[in-house]
């Protein structure tokens, strides 16, 4: 097998790669952040839309680097950090990264890298396989409770997921082609493909420990959508509990057994990853501590510094 960094570009159809890029412009159609600036109702909160309120409070981004018809051996170097989506449409890959991954894809398949670190992929110079792979980033870190839980590795064959055909024939027929547009569109789609993915996950109860498996599960699921909607209201574990239609003491065994951690630190994580959200935006301080419920800016710094390890001002004078 040849062995290489990065595949060359050939015309598709050839053996080795057919389109290799790396966008560096911004993701300018990305939506934007809203504030939350009305009361949310408990009862209104539509569970069937729990997704769309969990990537409410962050920007995912993603840029494809790499599709093509790959061939040879080629390191993924994901030193830069975020995450990385390949897609199979075709062909045997053998993804390999010791100890911690070694497997063979065999039929389409969506694989999601959520760690920054490198590895392999091997594939027969003889065939090929059609691939498109993306950078994630979701705007916080890694140890935000939004993706605490994840596993390093996601690995789905496509036929599992329901209604993604028609997507993924219009992600290869955007990546192979030479439209006006093209690298927006598929930027755009391979986002579509992580909620679909994480879709599946919560309807498949594929994650067995954090957020979206406490999203799996019906109670827990109300009682984490309005911690992520109202980060600013007092909380006590009574009230989640009783959101949750829940006792106290159930609620709280319940929510650790399978978030992972009590509610109330939950809750707090969340106010300070928000929290980071808000000032990598470009809010004062003063404005972000009573948006994710502290009284005084001493109190947020205080609880800021205990996370983080550093004050707010500190952390925005570092990001800058």
């Amino acid at each position: 097998m040849q062995e290489s960094s990065w595949p060359a570009s050939r015309p598709l159809g050839e053996c080795i790669s057919a389109r290799y890029q790396i966008y560096l412009a911004a993701s300018f159609l990305s939506s934007p952040f809203v504030p939350i600036n009305r009361l949310i109702v408990l009862h209104q909160i539509k569970l069937m839309d729990s997704l769309s309120v969990l990537f409410k409070h962050f920007t995912m981004n993603a840029k494809v680097f790499y599709s093509g018809t790959l061939c040879g051996i080629v390191d993924f170097d994901n030193s830069q950090g975020g995450g990385i989506l390949h897609v199979l449409r075709q062909g045997t890959v053998r993804v390999n990264r010791p100890p911690l991954l070694d497997l063979e894809l065999t039929k389409p398949t969506l694989l999601f890298c959520r760690r920054p670190f490198s590895h392999r992929f091997e594939v027969d110079h003889r065939d090929g396989a059609d691939l498109v792979c993306a950078s994630i980033d979701f705007g916080v870190a890694l140890n935000s409770p939004t993706l605490r839980g994840l596993p390093d590795f996601l690995c789905v064959p496509l036929e599992n997921i329901p209604g993604i055909a028609n997507i993924i024939a219009s992600l290869f027929n955007e990546a192979f082609a030479d439209r006006p547009g093209r690298a927006v569109a598929i930027d755009r789609l391979m986002e579509f493909m992580v909620v679909l993915l994480f879709r599946h996950a919560i309807d498949e109860k594929l994650i067995e420990l954090g957020t979206i498996a406490g999203l799996s599960d019906v109670k827990l699921a109300k009682a984490i959508l309005a911690m992520h909607e109202k980060p600013e209201y007092p909380w006590t574990l009574e009230e989640l509990a009783q959101t949750a239609t829940m006792s106290r003491t159930r609620f709280a065994a319940t929510f650790k057994e399978i978030v992972g951690i009590p509610p109330l630190d939950y809750l707090t994580d969340w106010r300070i990853s928000y929290a980071q959200k808000l000032l990598k935006s470009g809010k004062p301080v003063k404005l972000v501590a009573p948006a994710v419920g502290y009284s005084s800016t001493t109190a947020f710094s205080r609880a800021f510094d205990k996370h983080i390890g550093m004050t707010p001002f500190s952390w925005i004078t570092m990001m800058t």
